[in-house]
C-alpha cells in the first residue's frame, strides 16, 4: 500500500522551500560583505521560485487523500512531517544556525540542506505510483540546480 500521492511530496517540498527561503533570509542579515548579502538574497528569491513551481505542479494534481478522523487531518500530519523530521525543521535549524557564524559556513549549512533534500526526494519517490515518478524528478532536478549554484558560490567565497 502507498502511503503518499505524488501530490503530497509536491505540498512537502512547497514546506520546505518556504522554510529554506527563512534560512536564506537569515543567512542574508548574517553576511557582512554586501556581495555574500546579494547571493543570499538572490537564493532566497530562487526558493521563492520554486516554491511557486512546486505549486504550479501541485495545483495540476490529484490531491486525494486517504480517510480522514477530520477534514484537514491528512494535510495537517504532512505539516507536522515536515516542521519536525526533514531538511529545515526548526529543531535542526536552532541547533545548527547557532553554529553558522559566517558565510562559509552558511553555505555549508544550505548545501548539506539541498543534498538532504535531494536524497529526500529520490527516497520518498518509491512511495508513489510509478506513472507520477516524473514529477518526483522535476522536484529533483530543481534542487540539484540549487546545489550547484551553491557549490559554485562557495568556490568563489573560499578563494
Amino acid at each position: 500500500m502507498q502511503v503518499f500521492q505524488a501530490s503530497d511530496i509536491v505540498e512537502i517540498a512547497v514546506r520546505i522551500e518556504e522554510n529554506g527561503v527563512n534560512f536564506y533570509r537569515f543567512a542574508e542579515q548574517l553576511a557582512k560583505q554586501e556581495e555574500a548579502k546579494k547571493l543570499f538574497a538572490s537564493l532566497a528569491e530562487d526558493e521563492v521560485a520554486h516554491k511557486r513551481t512546486f505549486e504550479g505542479i501541485f495545483a495540476k494534481m490529484d490531491k486525494s487523500t486517504p480517510p480522514e478522523s477530520y477534514q484537514g487531518e491528512y494535510a495537517a500530519y504532512l505539516r507536522a512531517y515536515v516542521d519536525n523530521n526533514i531538511i529545515f525543521t526548526k529543531e535542526v535549524m536552532d541547533k545548527e544556525l547557532a553554529k553558522v557564524k559566517d558565510t562559509l559556513a552558511a553555505f555549508d549549512f544550505a548545501i548539506k540542506r539541498e543534498l538532504d533534500s535531494i536524497l529526500y526526494y529520490h527516497e520518498i519517490k518509491r512511495l508513489v505510483p510509478a506513472a507520477q515518478h516524473g514529477t518526483i524528478e522535476q522536484i529533483i532536478e530543481e534542487e540539484r540546480k540549487h546545489f550547484s549554484a551553491l557549490t559554485d558560490m562557495k568556490k568563489r567565497f573560499s578563494s
